[in-house]
């Protein structure tokens, strides 16, 4: 599989954008209509539970982000071309400026539900497929599910097994899944207090993660010269 970012991320970053993942989730849940924007697992069950209890308006309002989620995936698979890092010389870049836009859009202009969720469900996707890694620890930032399996796995090997560097990576792996519960909690608080105003937040996180990586990439190419 082609990938848009070569280089790992910083530990802060990858904490950040843990906690943006997070945040955009309880975001979209409580302030626009019970829907998921990272989580399409979750999207899927509601689904598919709406459709059983024959409730199809309440079903259907699930399919447009999961549509939207996949069409950002396709979307940064295509970054991830040859032809298309031609065009684009910092791709990631392009991705986070991108979704820094649309939550700062999402936030300041009062636009339906659905139209929300797709934009969110959209830039999650690209965020997903464009940051993977912290270090040498593979990671999910808009899911927590594997991040919950390799947080195990790391310490079976730290306590069990007595691996190299289990202990770093599990403890990289259990701060990349506080930053996500807390980006949650944090996403909701303000959801429920500033409504659809709470999106600036996790847009100037990007903003701040973006920064990061460009400083960390003009340290890199100076140091490579």
């Amino acid at each position: 599989m082609a990938t848009i970012r070569h280089h790992p991320e910083a530990i802060g970053v990858g904490l950040l954008l843990s906690a943006v993942g997070g945040y955009l989730d309880a975001y979209t849940y409580v302030g626009y209509g019970g829907v998921f924007a990272n989580a399409q697992t979750g999207n899927v069950v509601l689904l598919a539970i709406g459709l059983i209890r024959g409730e199809f308006a309440e079903a259907l309002r699930h399919v447009p982000p999961l549509l939207s989620f996949l069409v950002g995936l396709g979307v940064a698979e295509s970054l991830a071309r040859p032809w298309a890092r031609r065009t684009l010389r910092r791709p990631a870049r392009v991705v986070l400026g991108t979704e820094a836009l649309v939550l700062a859009l999402v936030a300041l202009i009062a636009l339906p539900n659905t139209v929300v969720t797709v934009a969110v469900a959209f830039v999650a996707a690209l965020q997903v497929s464009t940051f993977k890694k912290v270090g040498d620890v593979p990671y999910n930032a808009t899911v927590t599910t594997g991040n919950l399996r390799s947080l195990v796995a790391e310490f079976a090997n730290w306590w069990a097994d007595r691996v190299s560097g289990a202990r770093r990576r599990f403890g990289v792996l259990a701060g990349i899944v506080l930053s996500f519960a807390g980006g949650a909690a944090v996403g909701a608080a303000l959801t429920l207090t500033t409504g659809r105003f709470a999106g600036l937040l996790p847009a100037v996180a990007v903003l701040v993660a973006l920064t990061a990586i460009a400083v960390e990439t003009r340290r890199r190419e100076r140091e490579e010269r």
